[in-house]
């Protein structure tokens, strides 16, 4: 293994009207909150809040070159116009050359439980995808789960309704959305990545089928936060094609996820399948090689190696995951056993103050092939605020 001198400063310098100082040191799945929630949550008065979270990350391969990258810095910025109408946007940059904009919605408050959504916001599945900020997760990199089927950071343009009921312990959300591209460019759907090629995310997205996503989040039980999401839809052909077989495909996903805390044990797990119809008229009419059902599940544990209540924390933390592209296909296509992978991640998690993180960790790769995969040293800071 190569050893190689990492010395990495990053400078981020925020102005705010009114800006909340974030518990990132919260392990409780029942108080977490996201980027956007702590925005929306901390505007008391009307006004400007601005903060951001960022990456910087060190992948070394077994028998390779590492790879030094500033993954993305995130910029996050809220306004609340009054005491019922606010304004959320994220601007993304991704290996310090590309720009995108993350999420871009406004919220009315109908109520303390009612609140109406539109714009450009993350599609409620799973947990990764709403909760990507990196003192959120443990582990250098997001869950493979989550970049190979649900496929983070899964945002497109709708709107739709959310609150909570507290009287039943559940927090609900409800969104109609434009749905993945069938041919993005010169991309296709399928592979080891399955659908992450068609997302649009908002760049002069074309729709010709609203897709419905949903998610509900039980936290009745201390320290245990259940979620159960869907998403149904087709994706969106191009309308003078878009009467020839195999144009789109149907959609769909249902995911399963639990978060559980007791005082310095954390645990999740998460359980996502996608069934898709009409894949051999697809494939063959675009050379691809989608398969009929993705399906993948993770299980994680970590425990606080410091003692309880201080101000940082220290967490070992071992995750397997399991995840198929090709978990079923259809007609002439072939299974693609490079598409059937296992992992085993261990790690460790250093918080060393709310919202700073460094990371490290080692994974062992394994496909349903006689192929040899190799293994992977990961070291990253992480910052949010």
């Amino acid at each position: 293994m190569k050893k190689i001198t990492l010395s990495l400063i990053l400078l981020i310098a925020s102005f705010t009207y009114a800006q909340t100082v974030p518990d990132s040191l919260s392990t409780n799945p029942q108080t977490q909150q996201n980027a956007a929630q702590r925005i929306l949550s901390g505007n008391i008065n009307t006004g400007v809040t601005v903060g951001g979270y960022g990456e910087i990350t060190y992948n070394q391969p077994e028998a390779d070159n590492g790879e030094l990258d500033v993954q993305r810095l995130v910029l996050l910025f809220g306004y609340k116009f009054n005491d019922r109408v606010q304004f959320v946007t994220e601007v993304e940059l991704e290996h310090v050359e590309e720009i995108f904009v993350e999420q871009a919605f406004v919220q009315y408050s109908l109520t303390d439980n009612v609140n109406l959504r539109g714009g450009l916001m993350l599609v409620p599945m799973g947990i990764t995808n709403e909760y990507h900020e990196p003192t959120t997760f443990n582990g250098v990199e997001r869950p493979s789960i989550d970049k190979s089927i649900v496929p983070t950071t899964w945002r497109e343009i709708g709107f739709g309704v959310s609150g909570r009921l507290d009287n039943v312990s559940l927090r609900y959300q409800a969104y109609v959305f434009n749905g993945f591209k069938s041919v993005n460019g010169s991309k296709v759907l399928g592979g080891s990545n399955g659908l992450r090629n068609g997302r649009q995310k908002g760049i002069q997205s074309t729709v010709d089928s609203p897709n419905f996503a949903a998610k509900l989040d039980y936290y009745g039980l201390p320290g245990l936060r259940l979620g159960l999401s869907g998403y149904f839809g087709r994706t969106q052909a191009e309308d003078e094609i878009e009467d020839i077989d195999g144009t789109s495909v149907g959609i769909s996903m249902i995911g399963l996820d639990a978060r559980y805390a007791y005082k310095r044990f954390t645990a999740r797990g998460q359980f996502i399948h996608a069934s898709i119809s009409d894949t051999e008229d697809y494939n063959t009419l675009n050379s691809a090689d989608l398969g009929s059902a993705l399906q993948g599940w993770y299980v994680e544990g970590a425990y606080n190696l410091l003692p309880q209540n201080k101000e940082q924390q220290l967490f070992a933390f071992a995750r397997y995951s399991d995840y198929d592209t090709h978990a079923s296909v259809e007609g002439a296509l072939v299974k693609n056993d490079a598409y059937d992978r296992d992992e085993w991640t261990f790690g460790l998690s250093y918080k060393i103050a709310p919202g700073a993180v460094v990371k490290a960790d080692y994974q062992f790769f394994n496909y349903a092939t006689d192929e040899d995969s190799p293994n992977q040293l990961n070291i990253g800071l992480g910052v949010w605020f």
